[in-house]
C-alpha cells in the first residue's frame, strides 16, 4: 500500500473512532425522580363551520386553539369584535361536549398545525378523522 493510502486510512480511522461516543457513566444509567415541572409542549388549531345553528359565532374559521402538552386547551373566539373571548378547559373533549357535540348542523371542522382534521355533524351525526399523523413526542 503506497504512503499516502496509509495515512488516508489511518485518518478515517482517527475520525470514526472520535465520532463513537462513549457510554454513558454509570450514574447516568441510574432512575431518576420525576420532574417537579408539568409537560411542555403546545399543539395549535383552528376550529371552523359551515353553518352557525346559533347564529353567534358565524361561519367559517370562528376559533383559534392551543392545546398544552397537559391536555388543557385555551381558546380565542374571533367573534364578537374587537377582542372576541378567551375560554379555557381541562382538556379538548370537554370543549366539544359543551359547543360541538351539541351542534351537529354546524358541520364542524378542528384542523391541527400538522395537518390532522376531524369532522363533526355529518349526516350521519358521526366523527371523521383525517390526515392523522403519528402521535407528537412530549418533552
Amino acid at each position: 500500500m503506497p504512503d499516502e493510502t496509509k495515512e488516508e486510512v489511518t485518518e478515517e480511522t482517527e475520525r470514526s473512532t472520535e465520532e463513537i461516543q462513549p457510554p454513558p457513566p454509570e450514574e447516568d444509567l441510574l432512575p431518576k425522580p420525576p420532574s417537579k415541572k408539568c409537560p411542555r409542549g403546545i399543539r395549535t388549531f383552528t376550529v371552523a363551520r359551515k353553518n352557525d345553528e346559533s347564529g353567534v359565532s358565524g361561519i367559517g374559521v370562528v376559533i383559534e386553539g392551543v392545546q398544552y402538552a397537559t391536555g388543557q386547551v385555551v381558546l380565542h373566539w374571533l367573534l364578537p369584535p374587537p377582542k372576541g373571548g378567551i375560554a379555557i378547559f381541562e382538556s379538548l373533549d370537554d370543549f366539544i361536549k359543551i359547543h360541538i357535540t351539541p351542534h351537529p348542523t354546524n358541520k364542524t371542522i378542528i384542523t391541527f398545525e400538522d395537518g390532522e382534521q376531524t369532522t363533526y355533524g355529518d349526516d350521519e351525526e358521526k366523527e371523521e378523522v383525517v390526515n392523522k399523523p403519528s402521535e407528537p413526542s412530549v418533552q
